[in-house]
């Protein structure tokens, strides 16, 4: 069974999964386009499930949708900012973005979870949530309507990230501490407000805060136990801190049973980041020519718990590796079936059950393309059976009429002169670019063939 890393535990654990595991992931906030840095919390969200599932468990998902509540430095919320910005309701700006970001995720063959709540529907869960927690001393309303958690009445506040409550200090960002808390880091989980994207509750009118979102709705969707809750090392402090401190104060018990982060990821060494101008969308890969599962496969290529640098040569890599695999699986598929390559088949297997070693995984397939002992039907079947948990789409180009890649026509072309003039050991070096395009060059009387 899957082993994996729990940012609590700060160690790798066994899962102990019954017939069905629970699982919360952060989801989008959607007033933006989402990167490929954001994505690949998603694609870490599916691997888990496709292993687990191979494992015969069912997975019960939910992701939510942040369409409310999440402030940007001036107090102002960032989906209304955005829509004035854009000229546009706030409904359909989030409604927008929240399409772009389920192509997104189709395109990188995410499976949609179960459960996609918005934020903005699942109001009612929350003001209950504030409700409890007000009732039981965790979290106190001011006459203003703000209500707010008292966070050192949650004395095990900082096991995720290690922060220590009596070290933290105010954010740097705010020049003074709120003089209507209690202690500095308490924060918001209702705040008063009058327009649009606010709700009457019991303090008044207003919208909750951004953590206490995640908790009602995991609770709502999922119930009381959480087998995993995922999300980018970016939300590890403050929000899922908070988060966890709002959902165990509410129900008096340890609700997330395993916290597992994934790491950052740079583009050209820097952080991707609106305001470094180091954005990369999905519909920048694919404007390139470039297969949008080449980003999956280039996310596979590193562990999710190692800090990747993304660029444009790493993504055109992988996007040759696809290409190759789906043109050599084709090839295959002409050859009769035969029994999976269990030894090789066997290590990829235990390499994603250990915390999800998938550099490991995609070796050991370089390693059967390369291995003519194995006849082609098992390397097709191994293939195949492997792809369901990679989600490349590796049989895309069975039964279908071979497309030259982008640039492989040129090269052809060279190659056919070089032939033409004697020049065996170029012929010899563009064959070699071929085949890493996922073209494979055969000489016949005739001249050259390609497939």
């Amino acid at each position: 069974m899957l082993r994996i890393h729990d940012t609590r535990a700060r160690q790798v654990v066994q899962l102990q999964p019954g017939r069905m595991v629970r699982m919360y992931t952060c989801g989008p906030t959607v007033y933006r386009h989402a990167h490929v840095g954001n994505l690949r919390t998603y694609v870490l969200a599916d691997l888990v499930r496709r292993v687990l599932e191979r494992r015969r468990v069912r997975v019960l998902a939910c992701r939510n949708v942040t369409d409310v509540g999440h402030l940007n430095d001036t107090g102002v919320d960032k989906v209304v900012r955005e829509a004035e910005v854009e000229g546009r309701s706030v409904r359909e700006l989030a409604r927008h973005y929240e399409a772009t970001f389920d192509a997104d995720t189709t395109a990188l063959n995410v499976r949609p979870p179960e459960h996609a709540p918005r934020a903005s529907e699942s109001v009612e869960p929350m003001i209950e949530l504030i409700a409890a927690l007000v009732e039981r001393g965790h979290a106190y309303a001011l006459p203003d309507g703000s209500v707010f958690f008292d966070v050192r009445t949650f004395p095990t506040y900082g096991e995720i990230s290690g922060n220590r409550l009596e070290e933290l200090q105010p954010a740097h960002r705010i020049e003074a501490v709120d003089p209507r808390k209690r202690f500095h880091a308490d924060w918001a989980l209702w705040k008063p407000a009058e327009g649009e994207l606010t709700w009457d509750s019991p303090w008044g009118r207003g919208f909750p805060g951004w953590h206490v979102e995640c908790s009602a709705m995991a609770l709502r969707f999922l119930g009381p136990s959480v087998d995993l809750h995922l999300g980018g090392i970016d939300l590890r402090f403050p929000h899922h801190e908070d988060e966890r401190a709002q959902s165990d104060a509410a129900t008096g018990h340890e609700v997330v049973r395993h916290w597992v982060h994934g790491e950052h990821l740079l583009f050209d060494g820097r952080k991707m980041a609106k305001s470094t101008g180091n954005v990369v969308l999905l519909s920048d890969v694919t404007a390139a020519g470039l297969d949008p599962l080449a980003v999956r496969m280039a996310f596979l290529e590193h562990r999710y718990r190692q800090q990747l640098n993304l660029t444009w040569d790493t993504l055109r890599a992988a996007d040759r590796t696809l290409r190759r695999w789906r043109a050599r699986v084709a090839e295959w598929a002409e050859s009769p079936s035969a029994p999976m390559a269990g030894e090789h088949v066997a290590r990829a297997e235990a390499a994603l059950d250990d915390d999800l070693d998938t550099p490991a995984t995609l070796r050991v397939l370089r390693e059967l393309e390369r291995d003519e002992s194995v006849p082609p039907g098992a390397r097709l079947e191994s293939f195949l059976h492997l792809d369901q948990v990679l989600g490349l789409d590796l049989s895309a180009d069975i039964g279908r009429a071979p497309v030259l890649p982008p640039g492989a026509g040129e090269l052809l072309e060279s190659r056919a002169r070089a032939r033409a003039a004697g020049d065996w050991k170029e012929a010899d070096r563009l064959r070699e670019e071929l085949a890493e395009l996922g073209v494979r060059v055969s000489d016949t009387p005739e001249g050259q063939t390609w497939a």
